[in-house]
């Protein structure tokens, strides 16, 4: 079930935040200072293409605190912005609301990035 939803998620948006990921990615690894940020877009890349079955849990200190202020003021805002969009585009209609729920996840993971780690959930 996990795959269909996957599959379906890409068609209903999903490469389209996949491709804003990977995008900012290749614009923050154009300075030597900006390639662990990159790195860390690519990481969260391969939850926007495949955001089911996988959870969002949030650690960090001082350092993921500023990084994620330079983050949100340079990338982090259109990033979720832009999710937010599709995520409320989708919950208009019933069946959109679990891909609907997926953007919103990922529109919070792009405020604030740095200290979250992805972890797979395993459902029995």
């Amino acid at each position: 079930m996990r795959i269909l939803l996957n599959i379906l998620w890409i068609i209903f948006g999903g490469l389209i935040s996949w491709l804003s990921w990977i995008l900012a990615g290749c614009l923050w690894c154009v300075t030597v200072v900006g390639i662990p940020v990159g790195l860390q877009c690519f990481k969260l890349a391969s939850l926007s293409l495949n955001p089911f079955g996988k959870e969002v849990q949030y650690e960090g200190g001082a350092v993921s605190f500023l990084l994620n202020v330079v983050w949100f003021l340079l990338s982090g805002l259109l990033l979720a912005f832009e999710n937010f969009v599709f995520g409320c585009i989708l919950c208009i209609t019933i069946i959109g609301i679990p891909f609907g729920k997926q953007f919103f996840k990922i529109a919070g993971l792009a405020l604030r990035p740095f200290g979250a780690t992805v972890v797979r959930v395993h459902v029995f």
